[in-house]
């Protein structure tokens, strides 16, 4: 969320802004928020002109008794309940104003960063590195969940009779994979000098109104009946959610933390043959990290963040490279985004394993998440990116570990997870 002072000050900059975002709609809001501004700071002078008066004939009421003056006292009183009555009139006004603004403000998005390439949607995001070299073995690969069920290790039938579409059990070595991969990456984290958490699974819907745009709280959040209570899309929500209206002491920045938990999504809409099976689903599990951190150091951090996942691909052989998102592709609160996509053999392309974003002030602005430094206090910035996120994962994972007998190779540091093992060989054929 933008400040109000900001956009009051810079109206053109917030316009062309929401322009290169393509959402023109949104323009007419500016004006709108700037004229809802400029009645709610008229009705707070006149109150703060109310309340001084108010005072000032307080004291003439005590001094008029003092003297005996009891009727002329009793008329600066009739003029002390009319104050009051305006005041109260104004006060309601002043609510209801900040009320409209907040939820306009709420609306119109974050400032991109000047970096950001401009586009319309994701067709538009620009590649950045690539990170090892792609290959296309010379036997056929199978789809991602033919190759797990050659390994008895997914069964979606059953899940669908408990669950529906959009739910699975992994089953034998495949499930011992996906433990394996999140048990690596949390290690990995921690061994770059993050703190481990595991958050809650749930949170309030204050916290969601201030991690993510109502639009995306609409297309991905499930509420809990009856409570006020939403299931985490992911782990970002609530361990930003951790730092609501707190003001952090500056020398405890940067606040580095890594987090594991189960992440439970909508997906609303039809996706195509390559988001079947485990690609697309409602509920999955996920290692992720966040920064809380001074302004000046989030474009640093942003670098580090996303080169950790990158690092973590690597380490496993899997081939990856990094897409800047294009302005039409950042969510209305992000300042900055990179997606890590990982090289598929079947596809014979690049798909979305995890994405790190900086969010600027926005999160810490909505929360009130304050540093208390030198000169005074200010907002966080804050930043987010997806250590890792199987059962996609697995998908790259198999894919780029598959040989030619159908057995899967180990790589090394996922060995120790793994008991030992080299290799995973199917079942059946």
């Amino acid at each position: 969320m933008l400040d109000i002072k900001f956009l009051r000050e810079n109206p053109d900059i917030v316009k062309q802004n929401i322009k290169n975002k393509f959402q023109d709609a949104k323009l007419p809001l500016v004006d709108e928020v700037i004229d809802l501004d400029a009645k709610k700071r008229d009705c707070q002078k006149e109150a703060d002109n109310l309340r001084a008066d108010r005072n000032k004939l307080s004291k003439q009421i005590g001094a008029l008794m003092g003297q005996g003056k009891k009727d002329e006292a009793e008329e600066v009183k009739k003029q002390v309940s009319a104050s009051a009555a305006r005041l109260a009139e104004l006060e309601e006004q002043e609510k209801e104003l900040d009320e409209k603004i907040l939820k306009i403000m709420m609306t119109i998005p974050n400032i991109i960063d000047p970096s950001v390439p401009i586009g319309k949607d994701d067709t538009e995001n620009v590649e950045v590195t690539k990170y090892g070299e792609p290959v296309v073995p010379d036997f056929e690969i199978p789809y991602h969940t033919e190759i797990m069920e050659r390994f008895d290790g997914i069964d979606l039938d059953a899940a669908r009779k408990v669950a529906g579409n959009g739910f699975y059990y992994l089953q034998g070595d495949i499930a011992r994979l996906h433990s394996a991969v999140i048990s690596y990456a949390r290690d990995f984290m921690i061994n770059r000098g993050f703190t481990y958490c595991v958050p809650p699974f749930m949170i309030r819907s204050n916290v969601v109104t201030g991690v993510m745009s109502f639009a995306e709280m609409d297309a991905m959040m499930y509420k809990i009946e009856g409570e006020d209570l939403y299931l985490i899309g992911t782990s970002e929500h609530s361990m930003i959610g951790k730092f609501i209206d707190t003001i952090v002491p500056e020398e405890q920045l940067p606040k580095t933390l890594t987090s594991y938990s189960p992440c439970f999504r909508k997906e609303k809409g039809a996706h195509g043959i390559e988001e079947r099976g485990v690609y697309r689903i409602h509920q999955f599990e996920k290692q992720e990290m966040i920064v809380v951190c001074k302004p000046e150091e989030s474009p640093m951090w942003f670098d580090k963040l996303w080169q950790n996942t990158v690092d973590l691909f690597r380490s496993m052989d899997i081939p990856v490279r990094t897409l800047e998102c294009c302005s039409g592709d950042l969510a209305d609160l992000k300042v900055k985004s990179f997606d890590v996509e990982a090289w598929s053999p079947r596809q014979k392309k690049y798909f979305e394993v995890g994405s790190c974003s900086n969010l600027g002030d926005a999160q810490a602005r909505r929360l009130k998440i304050r540093v208390n430094g030198e000169n005074g206090k200010y907002f966080a910035h804050t930043l987010n990116n997806t250590v890792v996120a199987p059962p996609r994962m697995l998908i790259a994972f198999l894919e780029n570990n598959l040989r030619a007998d159908g057995s899967v190779a180990i790589p090394e540091v996922l060995r120790p997870y793994m008991g030992g093992m080299t290799e995973i060989k199917p079942k059946h054929d």
